[in-house]
């Protein structure tokens, strides 16, 4: 779709209730697969892939709002007046700005592995506390890096090994953001902040986090959930910053069940 601009990858399915799904930072719609699966059985599911991203356009440089846009814009262009919304760690982000900017038009929100508010991605914050460890490394094995550190202690070396193997598929498939690519994605998440405008949010909210998650601790969707009229916290005890290879029966569960509700 052409979008702000801008060519949006949107992959689209099933019907109902329409339900728009929003991946991670230096993710992709692919990532969500699980999701888009089980959720299009009772609704109709669109994910997109953000600006920067995936087989979307990728800008030099482009901003938080205009993700934010980007989502308004796609639910504009394919005749939306409101639908559910669901984001995962940066999709978090952008989803607080849509429900927040035009809450009329966000009827359930889901907000998994979230924060409100950073002074940089957290990404670029664990990699700037771990300055000793990533000198002298490239950007595929800092990325390999990172992927290590943010499961829970208890997540199967299997896991792990499924998750490394998707990401060597991902660069097989020309789907990974090279250097200049992830610094211009991590740059749009730069120095923002919802807390003032959370208690606009109207929608019901589930805030899902991960008990180990060392990007977006716990305290952050505490916070969250406490900030938004109609919100509730779940935290998934086994997972870390992707309960959605280390707890996805239970993630899926969670979000289905709130949705249907």
């Amino acid at each position: 779709m052409q979008i702000n601009g801008v060519h949006l990858n949107v992959q689209r399915t099933g019907k109902s209730q329409p339900v728009i799904l929003l991946h991670g930072l230096m993710s992709n719609l692919t990532a969500l697969q699980p999701e888009i699966e089980r959720l299009s059985r009772s609704f109709e599911v669109i994910a997109i892939d953000s600006r920067g991203h995936g087989r979307s356009e990728k800008p030099a440089h482009f901003t938080l709002q205009d993700h934010i846009d980007d989502v308004l814009g796609v639910m504009d262009a394919l005749n939306l007046p409101s639908v559910f919304l669901v984001g995962t760690s940066a999709g978090s982000y952008i989803a607080q700005g849509v429900a927040s900017q035009q809450p009329e038009r966000i009827r359930k929100l889901v907000l998994i592995v979230p924060k409100s508010n950073g002074k940089t991605s957290s990404v670029a914050r664990f990699i700037a506390e771990h300055e000793e460890e990533v000198r002298g490394l490239g950007h595929d094995e800092i990325q390999a890096l990172v992927l290590s550190h943010i499961f829970a202690p208890s997540t199967p070396e299997s896991i792990r090994a499924e998750q490394a193997e998707w990401s060597r598929q991902q660069a097989e498939q020309g789907l990974t953001l090279d250097a200049q690519q992830a610094e211009a994605a991590s740059q749009a998440l730069a120095g923002f902040d919802f807390r003032p405008v959370l208690p606009q949010i109207t929608a019901e909210t589930l805030v899902i986090s991960g008990r180990h998650d060392i990007l977006n601790l716990v305290a952050e969707g505490q916070l969250i959930a406490e900030l938004i009229p109609k919100a509730r916290l779940e935290v998934l005890e086994q997972s870390g910053h992707l309960p959605n290879v280390e707890e996805p029966e239970r993630l899926l569960e969670l979000v289905e069940a709130f949705l249907k509700a």
